[in-house]
């Protein structure tokens, strides 16, 4: 895949990595307890982060595991945004 990730999600509880010159998904990763309501990419393109109900799961991109490395949780209802810092040493 280029340096470019294109990360889809909704109501399917996929999240999709999709090349965005074929327009090919190139990999997913299942969130079967939740749909997913935003994403984000960190600035060195190595995880992505789904905002699900009610929580936040964070994928590692170079693993070949479809498991998330991180489980947020704490809300009480959808969580509807998600983001790194600059660093991506935080996350919110």
């Amino acid at each position: 895949m280029s340096g470019v990730v294109l990360a889809t999600g909704g109501y399917d509880h996929v999240v999709r990595l999709i090349d965005p010159t074929s327009g090919a998904a190139t990999r997913s990763f299942k969130v079967p307890d939740s749909q997913v309501n935003a994403l984000a990419v960190s600035g060195d393109k190595r995880f992505v982060a789904a905002a699900l109900n009610p929580c936040v799961k964070i994928f590692d991109l170079a693993s070949r595991s479809d498991q998330p490395v991180a489980y947020l949780e704490g809300h009480v209802g959808n969580v509807t945004g998600v983001g790194f810092d600059a660093d991506t040493r935080w996350i919110f």
